[in-house]
């Protein structure tokens, strides 16, 4: 059984087509710095949002994927990327990049087939192929998929659940993929109401011209940009904080200036990872004397620490590290305790 979700049903299969149209620019790199988040400590934006809402982008990465980046910084948006895996194998720098963004990462399939005319064993087999392109690019495993076309039954649910992934369709069809104008995405974008997701391309000019007016449109109404959860399928509260706004040309992994009155910057890297744990290094740009925040997903739990000093909330999953006189990079190890694809999540860097 085939089913869709949303207000709009789901791309027709013309979509095909112009999948490979897209998939003949994956000789356009875009340039960026080392792997790793870079979050820095911005008043957020929270306080003002009355709920969250999914964007998301599916496709990618393309030859234009830079250029989304920069309006998406431009406009404080953080966006879910729905990312197929042979353009991150083709172009794993631009998967890169928007990790480096602030953008959050998940599985669209292999090379955009028709997955429910698969058996059990393909898809298993598209989909583990899919995450560890996306996790040898960018250092994160997908807990998100959403299947092409919106096509889904139980067999591929199954199977996503299996590799730790959570479905997710739409509520909003913009359109943009079926040749919508600006003004229309903007009017579907319009739709969107608390905890609800909005499908949307990379690679398309009209979507990302709309972007500004569909920012304006949710702020007028309360919403804000939020991650979805894995665990409901809806968008809520981002775990960490948002980007700085500030585009760069092209986007790169390096950090941004650090903002005045005490900010800095803390980037993450994940350079060992092993079957039962993983290092995360954190390198501050901004000032000697730092503190940054650090919140763990559970049951993950650090057990070793160097260069700085950590002290832990009463939860044990949110750690504060100051430095201690051994420089501007400090580092723990973290027991994995079952979840293999969660990371931490950088909440704040600050200077004195």
């Amino acid at each position: 059984m085939i089913s869709s979700t949303g207000g709009s049903g789901h791309p027709s299969r013309s979509r095909a087509s112009r999948l490979t149209v897209r998939l003949a620019v994956l000789a356009t790199t875009v340039a960026l710095g080392a792997v790793g988040v870079a979050v820095s400590a911005t008043p957020s934006s929270a306080a003002a949002c009355n709920g969250y809402v999914g964007l998301t982008f599916d496709d990618g990465p393309t030859g234009s994927t830079g250029t989304l980046l920069n309006v998406l910084r431009a406009n404080n948006v953080r966006a879910t990327m729905f990312n197929v895996g042979q353009n991150v194998q083709g172009n794993p720098s631009a998967a890169r990049a928007q990790v480096d963004a602030g953008m959050w990462i998940g599985n669209h399939s292999w090379n955009h087939a028709h997955m429910t005319s698969m058996g059990q064993s393909q898809m298993q087999s598209d989909l583990s192929q899919t995450n560890s392109a996306i996790q040898s690019a960018t250092g994160v495993r997908p807990q998100l998929f959403r299947p092409p076309y919106g096509e889904t039954n139980s067999t591929l649910q199954s199977v996503a659940s299996s590799l730790g992934m959570r479905q997710v369709i739409w509520d909003v069809d913009s359109q943009d993929w079926n040749g919508a104008s600006v003004s229309q995405i903007v009017s579907n974008a319009g739709r969107l109401q608390d905890g609800q997701v909005i499908l949307m391309h990379d690679g398309i000019q009209n979507t990302r011209d709309a972007i500004p007016q569909i920012m304006a449109n949710l702020n007028s109404r309360g919403l804000c940009p939020g991650m979805i959860s894995p665990s409901t399928g809806r968008a809520v509260a981002p775990d960490g904080t948002p980007p700085t706004g500030t585009p760069t040309t092209p986007p790169t992994g390096t950090p941004t200036t650090p903002p005045a009155g005490g900010g800095c910057t803390a980037t993450a890297t994940y350079p060992n990872v092993w079957g039962d744990r993983y290092n995360t290094s954190v390198t501050v740009q901004g000032g000697s004397n730092w503190t940054v925040v650090v919140a763990l997903t559970a049951p993950q739990r650090v057990n070793t620490t160097w260069n700085g000093t950590p002290s832990w909330d009463s939860s044990g999953y949110v750690m504060t590290m100051r430095s201690n006189g051994s420089g501007n990079t400090f580092g723990f190890t973290t027991m994995m305790n079952g979840n293999s694809s969660a990371r931490p999540q950088i909440r704040s860097c600050t200077a004195s």
